[in-house]
């Protein structure tokens, strides 16, 4: 019934035979409802199978459901009748064992249930780990993202024909929005694979409505819509000599530029782009429809019913029914009040961001816009200054680098056709070279601040080390791709979880890049610190998912069996104890380094003395290297995020047993040191979740597994898969609770056991938690969600010397209502001067006379961690709104030791 991937089969029809996996909890006859046989159950459930059709085994398999996990909830919790759980019980069923009749709308209307209601009541009755399946989990996530997506584009779509089409009367009104939506939804259900792009969606309804304004009488356009047409009218089409008229090939429809122009104008959207997609996609679609030729608007009826083939083919929900305002797509109401935050310029020119009110297209054209502003200058091929640095290299890389780029061009472009549309190759080509531009940008600046740091120019080994080359493209690549798929839709942002094999979010989210550059996570992780310092543009949103891609390297992505990773730490045990990948007793030191992705790509040995961007002689055989700086960066990160982890889990089961999180967290660290093959193909969290229940079964604290993973499920970033589905041994999965069983506490029984004795081993040293290692992030005022303090980025355009205004810029997320308070602000800012000399010289700064109210005990967004810089800031600030009377008041008294000096 959810959504699934378009194939290229033909239709079915509404009545299809069932697909029961050998898998599946009933392997038997597939044969229709059989009332005698189901006398077990009550006559209302089975009256509700019949009218649904379902077979004897999802009748048996959700009745199961409903006696072990459902009847027995709290339904004061759940305000569901049982004939709406029990229509539930069949959905989840039905994906299980892919044996579906009705489509999911006719599914919504015999249990009278929105879309949303329906995806609200599944995860409500997840409440063990085997009720909703990782199957089930992917089904309905899918669902959601194409419901949102849907919704966002019908409500711009009518907002569209509104400005379009003037005032027809509400007959012609009512067949325009048909006619257009409809073949929409035709299109792109017949031209995209993932019909959860908003994008790319986007600009294929731009060409219907090109498509449908230029075939409509003129009397009925508004301007500047009406202006496009009829000036592009005036130019004569080509004609085709008629020697070749019986051999020539029919052309593709002709885009009216003009109008294509003013919608894509409109809409903030790239023209070239959608121009791409008209001449491919959406002219392949007109063709296959039959709808290429010289004639008018379609008719209703031959595109409904192209529709309906699909639309029973897919046992999708009914998308024309958002034309009649359907109860079964009803939108979630707080979903629809959303405010987005979107950086605007002030009358000054400064950057402030405001809160601007914006539907998810909307805000996903700024992004690609902004991102488009930033590359203006810069270019997809090398620039006279990397050419520069490529001579002085001991060995040219520019042939080499060239040729690594357009190989990986073709790739991309390939891949990128495949996840998206056959069609979508040229698309994915323009992408490519956005990419290929933020690559020669960031490649440059990198170039030049390790020129700056070590005071060489010759940096052969790195410009032709491969691996760092992939990396650095895959991560402009995947700026470029995030930017596309936004994240307005996207639950958790830009995806989420561990990384499995069936991802829950669109095709195109990280990690898909690394698959198609054949890249390990491992060595992507590298580049991503460096990339972030070396581009100083980089928005906020954009840092921060980069940092969320690190946060799944380390959790599940750089654990995979063949990860460079395991060698590494394979090399550090042979050196012997004293080489651990990161001692112990460093961890509650700050974590400060200067490496830089020179350092992690030329070896994975620290050379001794000289710089690591120079050429370096090979170690002599026999000689004890240094840890790899790669390795040790890597667990030092790793670390602190899992105690972070750890952490926020802790504080939602066991805070009236404070003295076992040391005790679990060396337990913890103590794995991922010395039994770091558990990791191997696993993810982070079920370590910790391991790691937690078996000190609490050790200290004799009740604490179940099920209610471990219920407070899971609500920590951020977390993904069901990871408690279901777990690696037992080669091949075989299984839950958490199996897998601590039969692998966790066979592996670390006698280490747990040490905890019960009189003498347990030392604790590990809790890990130093700092901010964000991305100095650009701006950090969240404690206390808030949506206050913000960011530093001034740079610049063409800023002066080199800040002053006292331009050194602190604050956003606020509410609207002030009124520009007085504004300036009541710049005054209270610009009068600071004294009291931040006082304290950029060393100086103590006055008691403030008041305290702004903010909540100082909040958590740094980036890592959870109080922020000592983030105290000293809003110390700042309440030392501001007094700053103006210390200084009258100074000044009074200044006089006054003037006009009457001591004797």
């Amino acid at each position: 019934m959810p959504p699934k991937k378009r194939s290229s089969g033909t239709p079915q029809k509404k009545e299809t035979k069932a697909n029961i996996n050998n898998g599946s909890p009933d392997n038997i006859d597939n044969t229709a409802l059989t009332t005698e046989r189901h006398k077990d159950k009550e006559p209302e459930f089975v009256s509700l199978c019949e009218e649904l059709q379902v077979t004897n085994p999802i009748c048996d398999h959700a009745w199961r459901i409903w006696e072990k996990e459902i009847r027995s909830l709290d339904k004061a919790h759940m305000p569901y009748s049982n004939r709406q759980l029990w229509g539930a019980c069949l959905f989840i069923t039905g994906i299980e064992l892919e044996s579906t009749r009705l489509t999911f709308t006719e599914f919504q209307k015999v249990i009278g249930l929105s879309v949303m209601q329906v995806i609200s009541l599944v995860k409500m009755m997840d409440v063990n780990v085997d009720t909703i399946s990782p199957k089930v989990n992917t089904a309905v996530t899918r669902l959601e993202n194409k419901y949102n997506v849907t919704l966002a584009l019908y409500q711009r779509f009518v907002k569209t024909c509104d400005n379009i089409f003037g005032e027809p009367d509400k007959a012609k009104r009512k067949e325009l929005l048909e006619n257009g939506w409809t073949m929409f939804l035709l299109a792109k259900g017949t031209s995209l694979q993932m019909e959860d792009d908003l994008v790319i969606s986007f600009q294929l309804l731009l060409c219907v409505l090109e498509f449908f304004s230029k075939h409509c009488s003129p009397s009925l356009l508004q301007s500047p819509y009406k202006s496009a047409v009829t000036s592009s009218t005036l130019s004569p089409p080509t004609r085709t000599s008629r020697r070749n008229q019986g051999k020539a090939k029919p052309r593709p429809p002709e885009m009216d530029m003009q109008l294509l122009e003013t919608l894509c104008k409109e809409g903030d959207c790239n023209v070239d782009e959608v121009k791409n997609v008209y001449q491919t996609t959406f002219s392949a679609f007109l063709d296959s429809a039959g709808l290429s030729g010289p004639q008018g608007l379609p008719p209703m009826e031959t595109l409904s019913k192209q529709y309906e083939e699909l639309y029973y083919k897919n046992k999708d929900f009914d998308a024309r029914l958002f034309l009649v305002d359907d109860e079964t797509l009803s939108p979630d109401k707080t979903e629809t009040t959303k405010v987005v935050m979107t950086p605007r310029k002030n009358q000054c020119g400064e950057d402030v961001t405001l809160p601007v009110p914006q539907t998810p297209i909307r805000a996903a054209m700024n992004s690609i816009q902004q991102l488009r502003v930033e590359l203006t200058s810069a270019s997809d091929q090398p620039s006279h200054n990397l050419q520069v640095y490529f001579k002085n290299c001991t060995v040219d890389p520019s042939e080499e680098i060239t040729k690594r780029v357009e190989e990986l061009g073709q790739v991309f472009s390939q891949k990128f056709a495949q996840a998206v549309g056959q069609r979508s190759e040229g698309l994915g080509r323009k992408r490519f070279n956005l990419g290929a531009q933020l690559y020669y940008k960031v490649m440059e600046s990198m170039l030049k601040s390790e020129e700056k740091r070590l005071s060489v120019q010759n940096f052969s080994k790195l410009l032709n080390n491969a691996t760092f080359h992939t990396s650095l493209l895959a991560c402009a690549m995947e700026v470029v791709m995030a930017t596309y798929v936004g994240n307005s839709l996207k639950n958790g942002a830009f995806g989420r979880g561990s990384g499995a094999s069936d991802s829950v979010e669109t095709d195109l989210c990280f990690p898909w890049i690394l698959g198609v550059f054949q890249l390990h996570a491992f060595d992507f992780y590298k580049v991503i610190e460096s990339f972030i310092k070396a581009e100083p543009t980089l928005k906020h949103d954009m840092m921060k998912h980069l940092e969320h891609c690190e946060h799944l390297i380390m959790e599940n992505l750089a654990w995979r069996a063949d990860s460079p990773l395991f060698d590494l730490l394979k090399q550090s045990c042979e050196e012997g104890a004293g080489e651990q990948a990161e001692p112990p007793a460093t961890l509650n030191q700050p974590l400060h380094h200067n490496h830089t992705a020179a350092d992690l790509y030329l070896s994975p040995v620290r050379p001794s003395r000289q710089p690591p961007a120079a050429e370096a002689e090979p170690p002599t055989p026999g000689t004890r290297q240094h840890r790899s700086n790669s390795l040790s960066l890597f667990y030092k990160k790793l670390y602190r995020m899992a105690y972070l982890r750890l952490k926020m889990l802790f504080s939602q089961l066991l805070t009236s047993h404070l003295e076992l999180e040391p005790i679990i967290w060396t337990l913890l660290q103590h794995t991922l040191q010395n039994e770091y093959e558990l990791m191997r193909d696993r993810h982070l969290d079920q370590l910790i979740m391991s790691a937690m229940y078996a000190i609490c079964k050790v200290k004799n604290v009740d604490l179940r597994f099920k209610t471990i993973v219920t407070a899971y499920k609500e920590l951020h970033n977390t993904n069901q898969e990871t408690f279901k589905r777990v690696l037992i041994r080669e091949g075989q999965h299984d839950s958490i609770i199996v897998f601590y069983n039969l692998v966790f506490m066979q592996k670390l029984k006698t280490n747990i056991l040490q905890y019960s004795s009189p003498r347990p081993p030392p604790l590990s040293p809790i890990p130093h938690i700092p901010c964000s290692p991305y100095k650009n992030s701006p950090l969240r005022v404690p206390g808030s969600n949506n206050v913000y303090v960011s530093p001034l980025k740079s610049s063409r355009m800023s002066p080199g010397v800040m002053t006292p205004r331009s050194r602190i810029l604050i956003s606020i997320g509410e609207s002030f209502g009124s520009s007085d308070k504004f300036q009541k602000i710049n005054q209270m800012v610009s009068s600071t001067d004294w009291s931040l000399k006082r304290s950029l010289d060393g100086g103590s700064a006055p008691k403030p006379l008041k305290r702004l109210r903010f909540d100082t005990d909040g958590q740094d967004e980036a890592d959870g961690s109080k922020s000592n810089s983030e105290s000293a800031l809003i110390q700042k600030l309440a030392e501001m709104s007094s700053t103006r009377t210390r200084i009258q008041e100074q000044k009074l008294k200044e006089e006054s030791v003037k006009e009457h000096p001591e004797p």
